[in-house]
């Protein structure tokens, strides 16, 4: 499982957690644990994309006159 799919199931978990909650403080941290999760995940996210970018040019062969 990569780091990006843990982070969004984790992400989920904790939504679902706070969606439940009769507490206000319950609901409050699974909220705050969920928002940490998301920003983890859309991290993970760039930083992926960063990578297959980089891959990507790397095996472009050179451009003539560059």
């Amino acid at each position: 499982m990569s780091p990006t799919v843990f982070y969004r199931a984790q992400a989920e978990q904790q939504q679902q957690a706070a969606d439940d909650a009769d507490l206000d403080n319950v609901r409050d941290r699974c909220q705050r644990a969920s928002d940490a999760w998301t920003a983890l995940a859309k991290r993970s996210e760039r930083s992926d994309n960063a990578r297959t970018k980089a891959d990507a040019e790397r095996l472009l062969p050179d451009e003539p006159g560059a």
